[in-house]
């Protein structure tokens, strides 16, 4: 629900109180909840995003796999690791697969590649790749790109540049 702080002030008893707008008739919440201790959660507001990227992309990573013989699991994992977000980690070699397994519950873009010995005794250092769920615009609009370059490769028609720009314009991060 999107809104806007407009108020801190606080109460003889020495509690915080805020003050918020909502742009959502929030009567009915209000009238399920207003005598009950409720959870918090304040955070920036962003637009949800446009589905359309995302599953022209899946879209994509599908025609890819066909024409190569792979799945479009590897497709996306092979654009991730080429173009997206990861946190290098030094895990204890006996905890690696253990962590990859964890790692992977997040989804099918999350998942932990072992590049090296860590400069620690009896470490691996690890790339642990984030999936595109959270990326912002100039993240997912790089993977976009990467993959439709991928296609091109491989003689899969894509769409024009004009298709694409108003395609990204719609596209927001979660």
């Amino acid at each position: 629900m999107k809104g806007r702080l407009i108020d801190l002030t606080f109460g003889m008893d020495g509690k915080q109180r805020i003050t918020v707008t909502v742009d959502e008739d929030f009567r009915e919440t209000w009238d399920n909840l207003h005598d009950a201790d409720v959870s918090i959660e304040i955070k920036k507001y962003r637009k949800r995003r446009s589905l359309d990227a995302n599953a022209m992309m899946w879209e994509f990573c599908s025609k890819i796999a066909e024409a190569t013989g792979t799945t479009k699991e590897e497709v996306y994992r092979h654009n991730i690791r080429e173009v997206g977000q990861y946190t290098p980690l030094p895990i204890r070699e006996d905890a690696v697969e253990e962590f990859s397994r964890i790692w992977s519950e997040h989804g099918t873009g999350w998942f932990v590649e072992v590049v090296d010995d860590s400069k620690i005794e009896g470490y691996k250092l690890v790339f642990a790749y984030h999936g595109s769920s959270c990326y912002d615009t100039k993240q997912m609009s790089r993977l976009i790109d990467n993959v439709l370059q991928d296609a091109k490769s491989i003689g899969i028609e894509t769409m024009s540049e004009r298709e694409r720009s108003l395609m990204m314009d719609a596209w927001t991060p979660r």
